[in-house]
């Protein structure tokens, strides 16, 4: 059944009239009875009878209008409804956040007051090729980027935060080597940054005592904040210590730090709002860095 040949019978059952259905579907009257008799074959039922001047439905026929109609709406409405699909898709930013995460919601707050049209579709995947930006971070950053996207780095500075305690209260920077046997806070192995602060240790031979690990990071600072153990503290994309209990040194050997990447994907038809908070996210990192916030 062609979409066409449906549209002719719904016309021809409801005008019962052959004629008349002809003339508002602008067509001769021969190709439609032509395109009713097709129709006919193919379902193999009459759909039609003749009284006097007009035709009426067929028990077949009715049954066939009244199914026909609720389909017939359904699909009057699809563009409408891919219309409307299509405007809230380009206002929503799917967002992959595998790094910074406390700092992308503070932004995603911030522009809030902005456009509060937008709607934030977060997700956490390594696999996901989905998302319009994408925020992650690496020992280094190489430079090699898709040639389609756009990529925002910034280098965070790592600190190692300690107990404000006798041994570390004149110290305004230290060595892995000389907390190679504390007892270590740290993120679960599957966060990247866990994977870089364990690279640093790896290169400074000492294997870290793990006492304590969460795949939550507001877990692990909470925990270093209450002087339970040491960790490795990201200078910005963390929120400051709001306790002297703990001080953050800096790491001469080795020096540490990390490579954070907003990665824009050209992804849309229309980019305006994934453009237009990218841009803001990364203004808002370099002021976070530079501790304008």
């Amino acid at each position: 059944m062609e979409l066409t040949q449906l549209k002719y019978f719904i016309t021809v059952a409801e005008k019962e009239h052959v004629t008349k259905s002809a003339q508002e579907l602008h067509i001769a009257q021969p190709a439609l009875t032509q395109a009713i008799h097709h129709l006919e074959e193919e379902l193999e039922v009459p759909l039609f009878y003749r009284q006097g001047r007009n035709i009426k439905l067929t028990a077949y026929g009715e049954y066939f209008y009244k199914k026909l109609i609720p389909i017939m709406q359904q699909l009057n409405l699809l563009p409408e409804s891919l219309k409307a699909m299509a405007k809230k898709e380009d206002s929503t930013i799917h967002l992959n956040v595998l790094a910074a995460s406390s700092l992308v919601t503070e932004a995603i707050i911030e522009y809030q007051h902005i456009d509060d049209s937008l709607h934030i579709d977060l997700m956490q995947s390594h696999e996901t090729d989905l998302s319009d930006i994408n925020v992650t971070t690496t020992l280094f950053h190489g430079g090699d980027v898709n040639e389609h996207d756009s990529t925002f780095v910034c280098t965070e500075k790592i600190f190692l935060a300690v107990p404000n305690i006798e041994r570390y209260k004149k110290r305004k920077s230290i060595t892995l080597e000389e907390v190679k046997d504390e007892g270590f806070i740290a993120l679960s192995g599957s966060r990247q940054l866990r994977a870089i602060c364990d690279k640093y240790c790896e290169d400074s031979h000492i294997k870290p005592n793990i006492i304590f690990e969460s795949d939550s990071p507001q877990a692990v600072k909470n925990m270093i904040a209450a002087s339970i153990g040491v960790g490795f503290w990201p200078a910005f994309s963390w929120e400051k210590l709001n306790t002297d209990r703990v001080k953050l040194l800096e790491i001469t050997n080795p020096k540490c730090s990390r490579d954070i990447l907003i990665t824009y994907k050209k992804n849309k038809i229309n980019n305006e709002k994934s453009w237009a908070f990218y841009k803001f996210l990364t203004k808002y990192f370099k002021l976070a860095k530079e501790n304008k916030l």
